[in-house]
């Protein structure tokens, strides 16, 4: 079994000549786009799709880092801002409608504990899968092999460590639920500030006020 095989099957593996071709791939689309002109909405939309693949919808604003490009799957509308980080050594697997603020990280690659078994250059990768409508703040970092839950926030400068459910407020290091996301939450957009009455009958043509 050759590395690739071992990397895409969860398995201990070595990042060999070959692995790094797959690399060097990624590497070239990267620069592109981290070296777009960051007005030029339509170029950068394209280059995304190139990335990533199959997509429908999805922006990513520059710059943006990732191994693979191939090994993430995206929903209907995906947006991740400035500067977030994707180490998809294994399969990252993320829903419809998920924002990402700016600076956070999705680690799915990791190395041994032992420092004899980590300086045999041997390392792996555990998948990382996110559910839809999910709002990930800033700064957060994302660690192999979680999974996070349908309609759920995790705030900013959060550490997940182990999976979030479906429908909560999340945050901390490591990262805990706070709460439960209910309907009274519709009409807010920040705290205790409600959507004001213009803005609201817009909420209600869109077919998103609940009623």
């Amino acid at each position: 079994m050759n590395n690739i095989e071992r990397r895409d099957r969860e398995m201990v593996y070595i990042s060999d000549e070959e692995v790094f071709k797959e690399q060097c791939v990624t590497r070239k689309i990267l620069n592109r786009l981290n070296k777009a002109d960051v007005s030029d909405f339509e170029e950068i939309g394209k280059i995304v799709k190139e990335l990533l693949g199959k997509s429908e919808g999805a922006f990513i604003n520059p710059p943006f880092y990732c191994d693979y490009g191939s090994h993430i799957e995206v929903g209907k509308n995906f947006f991740a801002n400035y500067n977030c980080t994707i180490i998809d050594v294994a399969k990252v697997k993320i829903g419809d409608y998920c924002q990402m603020a700016p600076n956070v990280a999705i680690y799915t690659a990791g190395h041994p504990v032992h420092p004899d078994s980590r300086n045999s250059a041997y390392e792996y990768g555990i998948g990382v899968t996110i559910g839809d409508n999910v709002w990930i703040g800033g700064n957060t970092v994302i660690l192999p092999g979680v999974h996070i839950g349908s309609n759920t926030v995790i705030g900013a400068g959060s550490v997940v460590t182990k999976d979030i459910p479906d429908w909560v407020v999340a945050c901390g290091n490591p990262c805990k639920v706070v709460r439960q996301i209910t309907e009274a939450d519709r009409k807010f957009y920040y705290k205790d500030r409600q959507f004001d009455e213009e803005a609201w009958e817009n909420v209600k043509k869109m077919g998103l006020a609940g009623e």
